[in-house]
């Protein structure tokens, strides 16, 4: 009995240890490209694809600053693409969020 205990504590302490190890961040993102950004992808660094379009049917004017709100991811480590009106896109690799933001610029241009 008292190994089954043992062994359902030790599950428990597994479990809540890897929900710990989720954390919450942000990042600032400032268009200073001189065009308007339609769209807007911010992925895990690890991820395959890109995650939806964060600014959904919003655009992201010049001269503006746009907080993108991450919950419930592992690392702080992401990517992050946006693209402009003329579909022209920035695209930034591997950024820890924990440590800076970003402010798009034309020579930032993919």
């Amino acid at each position: 009995m008292k190994l089954v205990k043992s062994l359902l504590v030790g599950l428990l302490l597994l479990g809540c240890s890897s929900l710990a190890s989720a954390a919450d961040y942000y990042v600032d993102i400032t268009n200073d490209t001189g065009y308007t950004v339609l769209y807007m992808y911010v992925s895990p660094a690890k991820a395959e694809t890109w995650e939806e379009d964060v600014l959904g049917s919003n655009v992201f004017r010049d001269g503006e600053t746009q907080r993108v709100t991450l919950n419930n991811y592992e690392s702080p480590i992401f990517d992050i693409r946006l693209v402009d009106e003329d579909k022209d896109s920035y695209t930034f690799w591997d950024v820890d969020v924990s440590q800076r933001d970003i402010v798009v610029t034309l020579s930032d241009l993919d």
